[in-house]
């Protein structure tokens, strides 16, 4: 349905403007130079042929994926019994946000099985940036977890009295015999057999910390490769608070004549999109991951538009958190965006949806934290998919409650629906595009990898016409829609599932 069919698509246009207008007056900063920053278009003219789109989407651009021949096989026959005993426990202390904190999940119980030792419960710390305090039981369901495993590794929720000294505290306080603090990154399973079985022996105990990305990918046995796949792709459960939740946001995104609370005075939240006796066909939704915090745009030494102003602030963040040490500060923008080094913006995230094919109807999802910039920064993408949605639009402020203010639980449910919609596009490489990337080729689900140089080079070319946009994009995206991909040396199994852990038939 347009819900527009009285306007003419150049204005349109112009309510753009307005609208990044309105957005610029409530969301702008100030210099030192008191030159405020406003963030502006970038790509007019694809912009306005984005706009002036005809309705009716690529039938091709819905259709699940055809089997490639490849499927899960994590549960074989031939893997070891678990022991009668184990030689001690293990306990890790994860940093990172929600997916670089699931991999080392995975990778400790990986270890726990190379040592033969009882892995207590993860401790999950508090990111610096999110500040989220949200424990493994608050995110996981941490029965499933265990029962899951329970056949592959001994799995504990907390250490048993004698140990119960063995604390982050305890740790922190100062140098202990039982801290493993010197594990190099990408360790090899003999490492841990030479360092950490002898304190298992000798204490019966041993904390890893730090922990993230502590082991290899490489020249470990098969079982302990399928083990990783099975903690990651079916232990790992996400809350039923969570679930519930996720499952009526997937719910309401697929039903056509679902409107919000704003445009209907009373909705039953969780009961108005699960009646059995709907006669409504489910409708289908893309999710866009959307990346644009302040760190990533700072980091990335990019120019997104919001000129001089904008240049300097990020440039002082940058000097602040970093103290210079940005390898892309030694570049222009042009060689960066020709690399495909930049971020994408919602803008240039609209734009290429559109190209690939996806109108105004389309029901999108919107996966994403904080947005650098606020809704005018978004306000692009906004006009040309008009229909987007957000955990805010779809969720009373009374079902958000549990999650309010927890990155990690927020994470979590935009990875539930995720991976419940029939398509899958991230605006840039990272541990939340490279988790779903690999659940959903585990999955045999539609996932659209853009090609970051390539996009970047014709948004450097100010005068490529829609047409010629539109076709440079859907040549170098053909087989970037969820093909399998066989995992290379070094790379990640969490990413790149076969064939360590999908059995070719």
């Amino acid at each position: 349905m347009n819900l527009y069919p009285n306007l003419k698509r150049g204005v349109l246009l112009s309510v753009l403007f307005f609208v990044v207008l309105l957005s610029n007056a409530s969301t702008s900063t100030s210099s030192s130079s008191s030159e405020a920053i406003t963030i502006k278009p970038r790509h007019l003219s694809l912009l306005k042929s984005a706009l002036q789109r005809p309705s009716g989407e690529q039938s091709d651009l819905w259709k699940p994926m055809t089997d490639q021949g490849w499927s899960p096989c994590i549960d074989l026959e031939d893997s070891p019994s678990l022991p009668d005993k184990t030689k001690g426990y293990i306990q890790v202390f994860l940093d990172g946000g929600l997916n670089q904190q699931r991999m080392g999940i995975c990778d400790a119980v990986a270890v726990a099985k190379i040592l033969n030792a009882t892995l207590v419960i993860p401790f999950l710390e508090i990111n610096p940036v999110w500040q989220d305090s949200s424990s493994f039981v608050d995110i996981f369901d941490v029965d499933h977890f265990i029962d899951a495993l329970k056949d592959d590794v001994r799995v504990v929720k907390e250490l048993p009295g004698e140990y119960s000294w063995s604390t982050r505290e305890y740790y922190a306080a100062a140098v202990r015999e039982t801290r493993v603090k010197t594990a190099p990154v990408h360790a090899s399973a003999q490492w841990y057999i030479e360092n950490v079985s002898p304190l298992l022996h000798s204490y019966g105990i041993a904390a890893i910390s730090p922990f993230s990305h502590r082991l290899s990918f490489d020249h470990l046995p098969g079982e302990i490769q399928r083990l990783r796949c099975k903690v990651n792709f079916q232990a790992l459960r996400f809350v039923p608070h969570i679930t519930s939740l996720g499952d009526a946001l997937v719910s309401r995104l697929r039903n056509p004549l679902w409107r919000s609370d704003k445009e209907r005075k009373s909705v039953d939240h969780l009961g108005d999109m699960t009646n059995p006796n709907s006669r409504h066909e489910p409708g289908k939704f893309a999710v866009l991951h959307l990346r644009f915090d302040k760190d990533m745009a700072a980091h990335s030494a990019c120019d997104f538009g919001g000129g001089k102003a904008e240049k300097l602030a990020l440039a002082k963040y940058r000097q602040m958190i970093w103290q210079g040490r940005v390898l892309n500060s030694q570049f222009t923008d042009e060689e960066l965006r020709s690399q495909g080094r930049c971020p994408l913006t919602p803008e240039e995230m609209g734009l290429l949806l559109a190209a690939f094919g996806f109108d105004n109807n389309t029901r999108l999802y919107l996966a994403s934290h904080k947005v650098y910039g606020g809704e005018a920064r978004i306000s692009a993408l906004r006009q040309v998919f008009p229909r987007m949605e957000d955990k805010r639009s779809l969720a009373s402020s009374e079902e958000r409650a549990r999650i309010k203010g927890k990155a990690s639980l927020l994470a979590a449910l935009d990875y539930y629906v995720s991976m419940h919609s029939d398509v899958f596009i991230s605006a840039s490489p990272g541990n939340m595009h490279n988790a779903l990337v690999g659940h959903r080729t585990f999955e045999n689900l539609k996932t659209i990898r853009p090609n970051m140089a390539l996009i970047g080079q014709l948004f450097l070319n100010k005068s490529i016409t829609w047409v010629d946009f539109q076709q440079a994009l859907g040549e170098g995206h053909v087989n970037r829609q969820g093909q399998i991909r066989l995992r290379k040396p070094k790379q990640s199994i969490y990413t790149y599932p076969a064939p360590d852990c999908m059995c070719h038939v």
